[in-house]
């Protein structure tokens, strides 16, 4: 998956959707924070062929289990992308719980 077929899948899950620091758009739920935190060339005769960028993808949610979580985790599934989704209970702006999931994704850049 290239960078922009992630990013035009989040988009249409048709919720807000941020690029970077996961400030951005709070207190807007259901909404998607990503950005990249590895960047790895990967080597051929030594000489490099392809970068690889790994993204957290952060999801934020009033309830466990949202909808539109389970749509992106099903369009993933159709890149025959399968991420370990881990999940927490967050505090937000407004000292309220909100449900965080996350997962990682690796990007050809």
């Amino acid at each position: 998956m290239t960078k922009n077929e992630l990013t035009e899948m989040l988009e249409k899950l048709e919720i807000p959707v941020y690029e970077g620091y996961i400030t951005n758009g709070t207190g807007m739920y259901p909404r998607i924070n990503y950005f990249d935190y590895v960047w790895e060339d990967m080597m051929a005769s030594s000489e490099v062929y392809e970068e690889i960028e790994t993204y957290q993808i952060s999801f934020f949610s009033k309830t466990p289990r949202h909808p539109k979580l389970l749509e992106l985790r099903k369009k993933l599934r159709e890149q025959d992308i399968h991420p370990m989704i881990y999940h927490e209970y967050v505090l937000d702006e407004n000292n309220k719980r909100c449900v965080h999931s996350y997962f990682k994704v690796e990007v050809v850049v």
